[in-house]
């Protein structure tokens, strides 16, 4: 439940319920032993609370009452503690999938009314063939407890129908051997009277679990014959949840059907019984997706290298466009590097328009070293940086000709932040740059402030450790500054009189 301002949800607001379906015996105990060790036992009692605000026995619409009656029935003060205990709570219920919160606004008021839409229970087929809620609850209870959770649910089959290989025939009489409707007469009024006593609305729609779509034919026309797994691949076949579970990992990493075999085909998948082992294959599977991911960006580069025939563009290569002018407020200095050898406006004439590869070579003397060239590759063609970009940012970390910041981890840093920011511009790169700038400015001025602060109380020790040291954070002592005695320059202003007497008194201290 999405609430910004806690007053807009208090226990003077209205509220009603809505819901299209009763709890059986079987949901109960899905409330009990599933979802309360997933959400808690107060949310599953405010679930109970709005189920039973609509009489037993029938759905739709509750009456139009103030939330006071959740608090009091739910024990909770009217306060804002009690408010934002009942969001979580709500909250709770809606991140399940057992709720949905609505706010309605009236138009001729300026009050809101909240609608609570309750949703059923999933039996437990489709609980545990959702894989986020059956993660959830191994994360809550245990993977053994979920393993007899999910067998106390379901009958055990006879024995001797568990073992026995059976040939099913389906003998079912459809409806229309059975019934003859008369089709002739066709009651208009009876479809108007159903139409208008029809419920205004239906429940809502479950999220089912997001699939690759793979059917289950085209996994074992694909598998190999010979393969140790083909008999666990084949059981399958009757066993919907398994794939499932497999539909959604390969929904998750992009994994094609024939990836998906090659995994099924891996030791180690299935276990003894014959039960996919889900945890590794997830595993393997996010290992096959990086490996492609990887070989995918080196694909692009080579691709990017390759020689083309003239008056082709090169795949990824824009066509080079007309010279972008750049404004004064937008210009950023000329680093020590090119000094003398521009000016500023036509250094940063040179960043907005020249490619990467080009600006980049112009402060090193010879090559450019090979892993500073991948990265700034890597950032074009993989992160899909805008040139200019690229440039601010070569001039930011090179340019500056620090080289605590000429490192891989720093270059990556930096990209990501830009690439979250959204920073696909000239402008707002240089914009980047100056704010990174006054945020490190900002920094030094902190520890030379902290620095004089240590040094100027006179305590013999800057701060806790590193007292035995004598030397502060940063290279800054802790001891205090002692003034050194220095030679003078200046000769002996003693006349030859003060002299003599000065050696009088010296004889004299002397005992002579």
């Amino acid at each position: 439940m999405r609430i910004s301002n806690i007053w807009q949800y208090t226990e003077h607001h209205r509220y009603y319920t809505f819901r299209d379906f009763s709890l059986s015996s079987l949901d109960y105990k899905m409330l009990s032993l599933i979802y309360q060790p997933m959400i808690g036992a107060f949310a599953v009692a405010l679930y109970q609370q709005l189920y039973h605000g609509i009489a037993e026995g029938c759905s739709g619409y509750s009456a139009l009452e103030p939330q006071r009656k959740l608090f009091l029935g739910l024990g909770l003060d009217m306060n804002e503690s009690g408010r934002k205990y009942l969001i979580d709570q709500a909250s709770r219920l809606e991140a399940v999938g057992l709720l949905q919160t609505s706010r309605l606004g009236l138009p001729e008021q300026a009050d809101v009314i909240y609608e609570y839409e309750l949703v059923q229970p999933l039996t437990p087929s489709e609980f545990f063939r959702n894989m986020h809620l059956t993660m959830l609850l191994r994360d809550k209870v245990g993977k053994y407890a979920v393993i007899e959770l999910r067998e106390s649910f379901a009958a055990v089959e006879p024995d001797e129908l568990a073992g026995a290989q059976l040939n099913k025939e389906n003998i079912s009489v459809p409806f229309y051997e059975l019934f003859k409707l008369n089709m002739q007469s066709v009651d208009d009024e009876l479809e108007q009277a159903l139409t208008e006593v029809a419920p205004s609305r239906q429940a809502a729609e479950r999220q089912l679990l997001a699939t690759a779509g793979i059917p289950y034919g085209e996994l074992i026309l694909r598998f190999p014959r010979n393969s140790a797994n083909r008999r666990y691949v084949e059981r399958l076949r009757n066993d919907a949840d398994q794939l499932a579970q497999i539909n959604y990992v390969a929904y998750k990493y992009s994994l094609s059907t024939a990836d998906m075999c090659r995994l099924l085909d891996e030791d180690g998948i299935f276990e003894t019984g014959g039960s996919l082992h889900i945890d590794e294959l997830q595993l393997r599977a996010n290992q096959l997706y990086r490996q492609d991911r990887k070989r995918e960006d080196d694909r692009q580069r080579a691709l990017a290298k390759t020689p083309i025939k003239a008056g082709e563009t090169a795949p990824g290569e824009d066509v080079p466009d007309e010279e972008f002018e750049v404004q004064e407020q937008h210009y950023l200095q000329v680093p020590s590097q090119l000094a003398g050898r521009c000016d500023i406006q036509q250094y940063n004439m040179l960043m907005r328009n020249e490619p990467h590869t080009r600006f980049l070579q112009r402060f090193f003397p010879g090559s450019i070293p090979e892993w500073i060239e991948r990265i700034f590759e890597r950032m074009d063609l993989n992160y899909k940086l805008a040139g200019p970009v690229i440039n601010v940012l070569i001039h930011y970390v090179i340019g500056t000709n620090d080289s605590q910041r000429i490192t891989k981890t720093f270059l990556e840093t930096v990209a990501s932040n830009m690439l979250f920011k959204q920073v696909d511009t000239f402008e707002k790169a240089v914009l980047y740059v100056r704010e990174q700038a006054r945020i490190e400015l900002d920094k030094e001025k902190r520890k030379e402030a902290e620095a004089g602060i240590g040094g100027s109380n006179g305590r013999p020790y800057a701060r806790g450790k590193q007292a035995g040291t004598g030397r502060g954070r940063g290279g800054v002592s802790g001891k205090p500054a002692i003034p050194i005695v220095q030679d003078s320059q200046k000769g002996s202003s003693v006349s030859a009189a003060e002299l003599e007497e000065l050696r009088k008194l010296a004889r004299k201290l002397d005992g002579k």
